[in-house]
C-alpha cells in the first residue's frame, strides 16, 4: 500500500499564519511530480508549533488539494495517548486516507506503555497506520518485540517509517514481521541502503524540493534498477548530505523552498532559520545541482 515516495510537507507560513495558497501549490507540486503520498503536520510540517485548530485545518486543506491523487498521511502523534487519539479522529474526519504515528517523545515509556499506546490508537481509527521510530527526537525506540505484538493485535498496522539511522534494522524486522508489512526508510540518505534490504520507500524532506527525483529513485529501486537509482542518488547526493549538515530539519528544507520560490522563509520557534554563511552554502549546492 505505501509503497514509493511520500513527501513529508514543510507547512508554509506568513506572517505567523498559514500560508494556504503556498500550501495548495506545494501539494500540487507533488502529485504533479510522481509522488505516492503527502505526509501534513509531521516533524517537516512544524507539528509541535501548530495548535489544534491550525493542525486539523492543515489536514483538511491537504486532503482538499489532493484531490484523490494519492495518500494524505497525517501526523497525528503525541506524548499523550488521548491526543493522539483525539488527532487521529479529527484527522480521519477531515479526510486524511492514512496516519503516520510517531513514538511517544520525551516521557520514556516502558514497551508495554508503549503497546497500549499504539494499540489505543489503532482501535480509534479505521485508516492505515505507520509507525514512526525516530529514537533520536523522542529517545526509545520502537522494540521487535513491540512490534511484532502490534502487528498480530492491531490489523491495520501495517507499515513503519524507520529513522534510526541503521540498515540492520530493516534486516531485524524482515526476520519476525509478515512479508506484508511495509517498511520505510525516514532517512533520504538511506533509502537506497534500506531498499536494498527489503524497504520498500521513503518518507522524504528532501522530495517537498526534488519530488520527481526522488520518485523516480524509488521507481527504479523498486523494479530491480539499483544502478539507475544508484546515479540518482550520487547527483543529488550533496543536497540530501547539506540538509543533513547545516541544522535541525526543518530548517534547511524550509531554507531550500524559499530559495526556490515555493515559500516564505519563515518558521516557529524554537525554531530559527539558517545563518547568512549556511544560507549562502545552501544556495551555492542548489545552483550547482541546476535547482535556482
Amino acid at each position: 500500500m505505501f509503497a514509493g515516495t511520500h513527501t513529508a510537507i514543510i507547512t508554509p507560513f506568513r506572517n505567523g499564519q498559514i500560508d494556504e495558497e503556498a500550501l495548495k501549490k506545494l501539494v500540487d507540486f507533488q502529485f504533479a511530480n510522481g509522488v505516492t503520498g503527502v505526509v501534513p503536520c509531521g516533524t517537516t510540517g512544524e507539528s509541535p508549533t501548530l495548535d489544534y485548530d491550525e493542525h486539523e485545518r492543515v489536514v483538511k486543506l491537504t486532503a482538499e488539494f489532493a484531490r484523490g491523487r494519492g495518500i494524505v498521511m497525517a501526523g497525528t502523534g503525541s506524548n499523550s495517548t488521548r491526543e493522539a487519539v483525539e488527532m487521529t479522529e479529527e484527522a480521519e474526519a477531515a479526510g486524511a486516507t492514512a496516519i503516520l504515528q510517531v513514538a511517544p517523545y520525551y516521557n520514556k515509556p516502558t514497551p508495554e506503555g508503549l503497546f497500549q499506546h499504539f494499540k489505543a490508537v489503532a482501535q480509534s481509527t479505521r485508516l492505515p497506520i505507520m509507525l514512526y521510530s525516530i529514537p533520536g527526537r523522542c529517545g526509545i525506540e520502537i522494540g521487535l518485540d513491540v512490534l511484532v505484538r502490534l502487528v498480530e493485535t492491531c490489523p491495520n498496522i501495517c507499515a513503519i517509517k524507520e529513522a534510526g539511522g541503521n540498515p540492520e534494522r530493516v534486516n531485524q524486522m524482515k526476520q519476525v514481521l509478515p512479508a506484508s508489512f511495509e517498511i520505510l526508510s525516514g532517512d533520504d540518505s538511506l533509502t537506497l541502503p534500506f531498499m536494498a534490504v527489503g524497504a520498500v520507500g521513503v518518507v522524504s524532506v528532501a522530495s517537498n524540493l526534488i519530488p520527481r527525483q526522488i520518485s523516480d529513485m524509488v521507481k527504479l529501486a523498486l523494479a530491480g534498477d539499483y544502478a539507475g537509482a544508484g546515479r540518482l542518488h550520487h547527483q543529488y547526493y550533496p543536497l540530501l548530505a547539506a540538509f543533513l549538515k547545516l541544522s535541525t530539519n526543518p530548517i534547511p528544507i524550509k531554507a531550500a523552498m524559499s530559495l526556490a520560490g515555493h515559500c516564505a522563509n519563515e518558521l516557529r520557534l524554537p525554531m530559527v532559520a539558517l545563518e547568512d554563511a549556511k544560507l549562502a552554502e545552501l544556495k551555492d549546492t542548489l545552483q550547482k545541482l541546476g535547482l535556482l
